[in-house]
């Protein structure tokens, strides 16, 4: 599951949507490494539609293009890093980060995972699958996810983060695919991206409230940092 911890008031809502235009302006510089133009660049055309829909302003967009293309004097360099390891109680965590400095970000995450356990490269990363995810939500009265999903060529599917949406998840290389076809099954494509599902989540019910709010504490502290993109987490809902 994305790890996701919602703002409450204005201020917070107001920062946490900052935040937002901060992520997706960073995976559209990575992704337009591969081409300035969305039309023939499938992965800069998803987090474009992405950031379309969350109004990010056209020239906040536009400059993160060229930036990421190399377009003039602001180009700037994003490395993907992914740091594994344990939160509170073991349970187990991957954080992707995109970052223009890794000795910055490094020593960042090592002090956060003081309250859990930093891993080696692979030491959770087996109790996770690589796949396609795509948050949708219907657009026609009735639309049938698991219809949908068979149609659209999903792996599977299950109720999404936000009320009323659905999860679809994807092999990797099917992402863009399914995405595309998702609109003539009834359901509107909100977001798509690549990221890690576990394969063993361990169950809420197992832990005390006192536990949960530790692991939640370790998690929001770790998604608080700028270099974060995403945390998945091996925690069921």
């Amino acid at each position: 599951m994305g790890a996701q911890w919602k703002a409450k008031g204005k201020a917070q809502v107001a920062d946490a949507r900052g935040k937002l235009f901060g992520k997706l302006a960073k995976e559209i510089m990575v992704a337009a490494r591969g081409g300035a133009d969305p039309a023939g660049n499938s992965r800069l055309r998803l987090v474009v539609e992405q950031a379309r829909k969350v109004s990010m302003p056209k020239d906040t967009l536009e400059r993160a293009i060229k930036k990421g293309a190399g377009i003039g004097d602001e180009a700037v360099q994003f490395e993907r890093v992914i740091y594994e390891g344990f939160a509170p109680h073991q349970v187990a965590v991957m954080v992707e980060c995109l970052t223009d400095n890794v000795n910055r970000t490094a020593p960042e995450m090592r002090v956060l995972f003081r309250k859990g356990q930093l891993g080696t490269s692979g030491s959770v990363a087996w109790d996770f699958n690589h796949v396609g995810m795509i948050e949708a939500e219907p657009s026609t009265p009735g639309a049938d996810p698991e219809l949908a999903a068979i149609e659209a060529g999903a792996q599977d599917f299950e109720a999404g983060d936000e009320e009323g949406t659905i999860t679809f998840w994807t092999d990797p290389t099917d992402l863009d695919l399914v995405s595309r076809a998702l609109p003539a099954q009834g359901f509107t494509v909100l977001s798509a991206k690549l990221g890690y599902k576990p394969k063993n989540p361990v169950n809420p019910a197992n832990l005390t409230a006192e536990q949960l709010e530790e692991v939640e504490s370790f998690l929001a502290a770790i998604d608080a940092n700028d270099d974060v993109q995403n945390v998945y987490v091996s925690l069921g809902s």
